[in-house]
């Protein structure tokens, strides 16, 4: 806020020529520093409070080592997810062999589409979950964060019967879509999943499946 000082230099009131009034602004940085310190202080805290949301994804390595065999996958347990255009969802349980090709299943990425399947896939490991987090709840267990999700993690590595979710892509998809389907991984606590690519067997059951 500015502050006007006046200076007199004129003579008295006697005889004599009277001089102007000069006058020199006094700038007061007060309320500007004030100003600053809320601007840094708000900031901050937003730069704090909006941390980048970021989705965890393990993909094999694309280099190939011809001494290391690739771990086979139990076909009771497999299940390989197609994503097509205009939001549709293909599915099929077991592995896809030349001379007994299985049919697709349409579906699409509502809570009783896709995710409807895949929690009552992953039942068994869902129930585990469920009652160690009802333990939390009721306070038999009191654990701090880390921990619980330590021990959330240990459960999912225990799981030996839940599905292995082969996660694939047509052409043409949305973006969108590989988000919407990684979030359903979360959603189901899906302990085991892969994204990897279509064979052309699968190529050859887009071509006859439910539009």
């Amino acid at each position: 806020m500015a502050e006007i000082i006046e200076n007199s230099s004129g003579k008295g009131s006697g005889g004599g020529k009277r001089k102007p009034k000069k006058y020199s602004a006094a700038i007061d940085m007060t309320p500007m520093v004030d100003l600053m310190c809320l601007l840094i202080t708000f900031f901050m805290l937003t730069t704090a409070f909006s941390k980048p949301k970021v989705m965890e994804i393990v993909l094999p390595d694309k280099t190939i080592d011809t001494n290391i065999k690739p771990m086979p996958i139990d076909k009771n347990r497999a299940v390989t997810i197609i994503m097509a255009e205009n939001d549709i969802i293909y599915y099929y349980e077991g592995l896809a062999k030349a001379d007994s090709l299985p049919s697709l299943i349409k579906t699409d990425y509502s809570k009783d589409g896709i995710r409807k399947f895949l929690l009552k896939r992953n039942k068994p490991l869902l129930e585990q979950i469920i009652a160690f987090k009802e333990k939390i709840t009721k306070g038999e267990l009191v654990l701090p964060r880390d921990s619980v999700n330590s021990e959330l993690k240990k459960l999912r590595n225990k799981d030996k019967v839940g599905p292995i979710i082969l996660i694939k892509a047509a052409d043409n998809i949305k973006y969108k879509n590989f988000v919407d389907i990684i979030d359903e991984m979360a959603i189901t606590n899906i302990a085991r999943y892969a994204i990897v690519d279509l064979n052309h067997l699968e190529l050859k059951m887009l071509e006859t499946a439910p539009k």
